[in-house]
């Protein structure tokens, strides 16, 4: 099977969880061709060191969402348009921008259509004459744009665009819909699999929603390619937290930086991404998330539940066996010692200080290990550390450590989670591969995680976390049961084997589903039609003017 890896920020060029978990299915999945079409958001992702990437690894191809879309773009940025490609231009794009500048509600059938009418009309004539990137930025666009804005039945915020906002969006538009103008879509039937794009692939995987699944959106519409979508964190509700906080970069390519954008515009591009999430959930053959947070934002975001597939992120169990298999044997034990808690996944809070005070009134040997960075500061509005306990020093109560190291696991008797945790909780998971007992504020999805296996609090009361952790400290046999059972748990859901394993079922389902693609055979080789390809039709001699009065 050829795969076509679909990225937006992330492999082979950027770091980080996404580029990860790429790197793990690609080595994983050694039996499929992968073929990588990665979208950069910014120069630093591609002047930064790519991944080592394996040999089943056929290609990288790579285009860039900033700067000049000419400058890489293959002679495809600027079409040669005429007065019909101008008509036609005007008449897709119009139904696009109409689209998205009306109030309607995101599950409108009509303004889906109208939207997904104007996408793949643009698409079409971008392959047909060129690059849509001058056309986007062109007069005739913002006058389109601005009769979008200005008609009746308009969205209130959308009405009151200035020209500066047209300019601004129209620009926005432009990077957001240049993997329209891509080369990437070769003729099907045409050339060897390697010059073919996306036409030679069998399965395009988008690793998120958005633009990064738009070229996926194309294959499928062009040739047929059946969809997988995969989102660890819901692209959408990503953008809807950056827009309600530190907003975009000045060029619109999901930096956090502020860029003062006004109500207008974030209503037009807030209404793009809502319609083109849609229409990537309504033409993928599945879509999977990692927990069911992001189950509930993808139907909330259209998605139809019964295209939805949980597929558990994965983490390197290796890492951790040492220590979680000498859960209960002597050497493991001496490092238990009774005492010492670590807080791992964020940054310490005000009730980790507070609780630690009443742990140590209780338990004056109780130790702290911070899993973070080595200088953190003083901790944000906790109060002196000589509240800790009246004769033992902040020194000597607390010890920070950096992340990831298996040994800091192994000297706890309980591990306490950050009450802050946003996303899937990898370093829960962590503790729970290492055989230890757990402390978990009740945020995101950690009940999904950690199940039955260890106690769950309120996030930021300190003397619940006090209390749990108190009582786990004074029952050893206890905190050895929630250990193993953890750990049991761990292996069974969340272990980079059992992520892989899922996708490679799933991209034997989805491509099995597929519709079979019938190849347009070569005229030059003879018998290339088979004698009974096309039968004539039952019908054709009683319906026909050809055979109309003859015997």
């Amino acid at each position: 099977m050829r795969v076509g890896l679909l990225t937006e920020g992330g492999y082979p060029y950027g770091a980080g969880e996404s580029g990860r978990w790429c790197e793990r299915l690609v080595r994983g999945l050694d039996g499929h061709d992968f073929e990588i079409y990665a979208l950069s958001r910014d120069a630093r992702e591609e002047q930064g060191e790519p991944a080592e990437l394996p040999a089943q690894v056929r290609r990288v191809r790579t285009a860039p969402l900033w700067g000049d879309p000419a400058a890489r773009a293959g002679g495809r940025a600027y079409g040669a348009y005429g007065r019909r490609e101008r008509r036609a231009f005007d008449t897709h794009f119009g139904e696009l921008v109409a689209a998205i500048s009306s109030p309607g509600e995101p599950s409108s059938a009509d303004l889906a259509y109208r939207f997904a009418d104007g996408l793949y009309g643009l698409a079409e004539l971008a392959r047909e004459v060129g690059g849509l990137a001058g056309a986007l930025r062109s007069e005739q666009a913002l006058r389109a744009l601005e009769r979008a804005c200005r008609a009746p039945g308009a969205h209130p915020a959308a009405y009151g665009t200035r020209v500066a906002d047209l300019l601004l969006v129209s620009g926005l538009l432009e990077r957001a819909l240049r993997p329209l103008s891509l080369d990437w879509y070769g003729a099907s039937g045409s050339g060897a699999d390697d010059e073919r794009g996306l036409a030679g692939v069998d399965l395009c995987h988008a690793t998120s929603g958005g633009v990064a699944a738009l070229p996926g959106l194309l294959a499928k519409r062009f040739f047929g390619t059946p969809l997988l979508v995969t989102e660890y964190g819901v692209r959408l509700r990503a953008y809807y937290l950056r827009e309600g906080g530190a907003g975009r970069t000045a060029d619109g390519t999901g930096g956090e930086g502020a860029a003062g954008l006004s109500l207008a515009v974030r209503t037009l591009l807030s209404a793009f991404h809502r319609r083109l999430t849609a229409e990537v959930y309504d033409r993928a053959a599945l879509v999977t998330h990692g927990d069911a947070r992001d189950r509930r934002w993808q139907e909330h975001c259209g998605a139809d539940r019964k295209r939805l597939r949980t597929v558990h992120p994965g983490v390197d169990p290796s890492r951790y066996d040492a220590v979680g298999e000498g859960v209960g044997r002597a050497g493991a034990a001496r490092t238990d010692d009774g005492r010492t808690l670590v807080w791992v996944g964020g940054r310490p809070e005000p009730a980790l200080w507070q609780a630690l005070a009443e742990l140590r009134e209780a338990e004056p040997d109780v130790r702290l290990r911070v899993v973070g960075p080595p200088d953190p500061g003083p901790p944000p509005d906790s109060g002196p550390p000589s509240a800790l306990a009246p004769a033992v020093s902040f020194e000597q109560a607390a010890s920070f450590d950096e992340a990831g190291d298996p040994d800091v696991y192994a000297s706890a008797s309980v591990v306490l989670l950050a009450g802050s945790a946003d996303g899937f909780p990898a370093p829960l998971v962590e503790a729970m591969l290492c055989g230890r007992a757990t402390v978990s504020p009740d945020v995101g999805v950690v009940r999904d995680v950690i199940g039955g296996t260890g106690p769950v609090v309120p996030p930021g009361d300190a003397r619940a976390l006090a209390e749990a952790a108190l009582a786990l400290l004074r029952d050893p046999e206890r905190r050895a049961r929630l250990g193993a059972a953890a750990r049991a748990r761990a292996l069974e859901l969340f272990t980079v084997e059992r992520n892989v394993a899922a996708y490679h079922g799933i991209h034997l389902e989805v491509l099995s589903r597929a519709p079979v693609r019938q190849e347009t055979p070569d005229p030059s080789v003879p018998f290339a039609h088979a004698a009974d390809a096309h039968p004539p039709l039952p019908w054709s001699r009683s319906t026909s003017p050809t055979w109309a009065g003859r015997p």
